[in-house]
């Protein structure tokens, strides 16, 4: 049975949902901020919109240098950049298409001239073209696997070949580099009508996993993040009214949307010394989707 329809708009939608189900309304975190990464520098790709904005904030928030990759709107990349600042943090704005791999070279060059070096590669860069299999065409599929995995390879490639130039930083970082990918609880959850999306993800999965295995001897640490619900623009359709809320719920065991800075703090922790023994894992931040995938809420 499905659960009772919420009333309400916009920034109603989760109250007037917990009111029908009878539910605790939710309450984001509001954790303290730590410097925990106070005196290194970030990449992020996609950092001036959704998921990869609010990282590359707490990055900077946390005390790191940031350089905030975009392929469009250079002024959301500033407005990034100028926030970063106003922590007492350098931020650099770098354009590049992180499919291309001369644009790709070009970026990490800009960062490190700006910086010195890179600490922390975020793969975030990510995209969706989605349609029925018999109707994709294969640019859909080709521009969706050259960003989300092309692109995680090639930034990744540039990210060892720094760390492996510089080595330790003592004074720094316990680890030569860090690199965090942006994975999706789909690289678990098959998606139909999305076969280009999920198997990017799936793919990415491994690439992670296996660069881990290949780099870890060198002290550079490799993990993802998996967010599932996160409010964020690009999904608005999926939790801006209280029908689409409520049926998003259906498969949110904790019972309330993500939000984009709780990817954010956890990319911080996964970025500084306290993870130093995590290696080649998947962090799931998705209320727990991913414990019943195809979860019916009262069913």
């Amino acid at each position: 049975m499905s659960p009772a329809r919420p009333t309400g708009e916009g920034g109603s939608t989760e109250k007037s949902y917990y009111a029908h189900m009878n539910l605790p309304e939710p309450v984001l975190p509001a954790p303290q901020v730590l410097t925990l990464l106070k005196g290194q520098t970030a990449l992020v790709t996609g950092g001036n919109s959704g998921i990869g904005r609010a990282i590359a904030i707490a990055l900077g928030r946390a005390g790191a240098d940031v350089a905030v990759n975009y392929v469009a709107k250079p002024e959301d990349a500033e407005a990034v950049a100028s926030e970063i600042r106003g922590f007492g943090r350098r931020a650099l704005p770098v354009k590049a298409d992180v499919s291309d791999e001369a644009q790709v070279q070009a970026m990490f060059a800009a960062a490190v001239r700006e910086f010195g070096t890179i600490d922390i590669l975020v793969n975030n860069a990510g995209m969706e073209r989605n349609a029925p299999i018999h109707e994709m065409t294969a640019a859909q599929w080709d521009a969706v696997l050259g960003v989300n995995l092309r692109g995680a390879f090639l930034c990744a490639r540039e990210a060892v070949r720094e760390f492996l130039r510089r080595g330790v930083r003592p004074d720094v970082s316990v680890a030569a580099g860090k690199i965090i990918f942006i994975s999706s609880v789909h690289e678990v959850i098959p998606w139909a009508g999305h076969v280009n999306y999920a198997a990017s993800k799936g793919g990415l999965m491994l690439l992670m996993k296996s660069l881990a295995q290949e780099v870890a001897e060198k002290r550079i640490r490799v993990n993802s993040i998996a967010p599932g619900a996160i409010r964020t623009p690009i999904n608005t359709a999926a939790w801006s009214t209280p029908e689409a809320y409520a049926d998003l719920m259906k498969l949110v065991p904790y019972k309330r949307i993500g939000g984009a800075e709780e990817i954010g703090r956890a990319a911080v922790w996964l970025a500084s010394d306290f993870t130093d023994y995590v290696v080649g894992t998947t962090l799931f931040i998705d209320g727990g989707m991913t414990l019943y995938p195809g979860f019916e809420a009262g069913g």
